[in-house]
């Protein structure tokens, strides 16, 4: 649970960190990531546990790049036709256009795939576990939070080792000062808006596997609560997103 917060955190932070905007459409960015892997999935014919592990990880593969790549185009889409038009407008007025992003794409999905919970392919063997002591640990979990966490170092390397990460940075510092220096905000701006939904569709991918079914509205409360998670580590700071989606999600479950 705290990793797939951790993951949707991220993109509510790092929207904040560059354009400073609540992105309220974000919990269902990640709605929708969910329902794109299902169509993925669905195409090529699993529903069912895969059994072999070269094909089970060549799917997982094959499903994680094209539900990230598919969500990051969907992200710079509403960036573009929904935000960008507004950047300069009072703060308000991208704050409910971010509301109405999100009834626009629940209701997307309700068109194509109804208002009922829908079967998630479990591609992931489930009934497989990891006994500490008296204790069963799904290896599901293990892999959830490995993957996460691989994405999130990933993520932190991209920002602080690269040139287009220290461009990111100082866009998030400074954005006018930044376009002097000669940074494409606007590039800048829609990059950040690609990779916050691609991990977004990584986390539906694991919800998905963890909780096995799906809905159109699923996206509203783990977005709220991501979106609790970011405000917990700092709005802004994305070490703090990714410690407070986990620690939201440890004090959920023990709670």
């Amino acid at each position: 649970l705290g990793a797939i917060y951790a993951l949707v955190a991220i993109g509510y932070t790092m929207v904040y960190g560059i354009i400073e905007l609540i992105n309220f459409a974000h919990g269902d960015v990640f709605m929708v990531g969910t329902f794109v892997s299902l169509s993925f999935l669905t195409s090529l014919g699993f529903s069912g546990a895969v059994r072999d592990p070269a094909l089970l990880v060549v799917l997982l593969i094959a499903v994680f790049l094209f539900t990230s790549v598919v969500m990051g185009l969907v992200g710079v889409l509403i960036e573009r036709s929904a935000y960008r038009p507004l950047r300069n407008a009072p703060r308000l007025a991208p704050l409910i256009t971010a509301i109405g992003v999100s009834f626009i794409l629940q209701n997307i999905v309700q068109i194509f795939y109804g208002p009922f919970q829908t079967d998630a392919p479990q591609i992931f063997p489930t009934d497989v576990f990891v006994e500490v002591g008296d204790v069963k640990i799904p290896i599901l979990s293990f892999f959830i939070i490995a993957v996460a966490v691989g994405l999130m170092l990933g993520l932190q390397l991209f920002i602080g080792r690269t040139r287009m990460g220290r461009a990111m940075r100082s866009t998030a510092l400074d954005r006018d000062a930044a376009a002097l220096m000669g940074v494409n905000i606007n590039s800048i701006i829609a990059l950040t808006f690609f990779i916050g939904p691609a991990l977004g569709g990584v986390a539906g991918i694991f919800s998905g596997m963890y909780y096995g079914n799906i809905k159109y509205n699923m996206g509203f409360i783990p977005g709220i609560k991501s979106f609790t998670a970011a405000v917990l580590g700092g709005i802004g700071n994305m070490r703090g997103a990714m410690l407070g989606g986990f620690l939201l999600g440890m004090v959920e479950a023990l709670g």
